[in-house]
């Protein structure tokens, strides 16, 4: 099971869909990063909403191989979170250093936000939220991203959902530290004004293409 939650965060969506679809390799254009806002930024918003739901089904369906372990009476109820937790983060691994293409992949974002889902989709609706406010009104995806997963252990804490669980308040530090690691280079550009913004809600110039 380990192997697969890998096998499945490792599949590149963006490589393979632009160049199956566009014949266009993602890692060879804007940031090179092999991962969603690249893919919007370079091939557009359909093939960006693409990669990014199937990044993030490969999150959920990853760490979601713990509940079929529970249902084949392979571990017990208490054992779940556990498992989860470890395929899930596999999974993000493989999303991060894929095998298929030669261990350079995406930061893992979307592939966070489906283990989320599959553990706490409650509190992993709110944590969407708070990125697409913080997209709406900074227009930076690095930053909505940084701030979403910190809202994740935060919201645990002030006791959103009742008392928080340990595990989960832990883990999500965890993956906001990953994050930030991840997120290194776009943190410096955002500190020297110099990260690249997402224009939402903009007008295409009819009398051009």
């Amino acid at each position: 099971m380990v192997i697969a939650a890998y096998l499945l965060g490792s599949i590149p969506s963006s490589v393979w869909y632009g160049i199956g679809y566009l014949g266009i390799d993602v890692r060879k254009f804007g940031s090179k990063n092999a991962g969603a806002t690249n893919t919007f930024r370079v091939l557009g918003k359909r093939a960006g909403t693409v990669v990014m739901l199937i990044d993030v089904l490969k999150g959920w369906t990853a760490t979601m191989l713990a509940v079929l372990l529970y249902y084949f009476g392979l571990i017990t109820d208490d054992q779940i979170l556990t498992y989860q937790f470890i395929f899930g983060i596999v999974a993000i691994i493989g999303h991060i250093f894929p095998v298929y293409v030669n261990f350079k992949g995406g930061k893992g974002v979307a592939t966070l936000l489906g283990m989320v889902l599959a553990i706490h989709p409650e509190l992993a609706l709110l944590c969407i939220t708070i990125f697409i406010l913080t997209l709406i009104a900074s227009q930076y995806v690095s930053l909505s991203s940084i701030l979403a997963t910190l809202a994740f252990p935060v919201l645990l804490l002030l006791g959103v959902f009742g008392k928080p669980e340990l595990s989960l308040v832990i883990f999500g530090f965890a993956m906001f530290l990953m994050v930030v690691f991840t997120h290194q280079k776009n943190i410096v550009r955002l500190l020297n004004g110099s990260e690249n913004r997402v224009k939402l809600f903009v007008r295409k110039d009819k009398g051009k293409r």
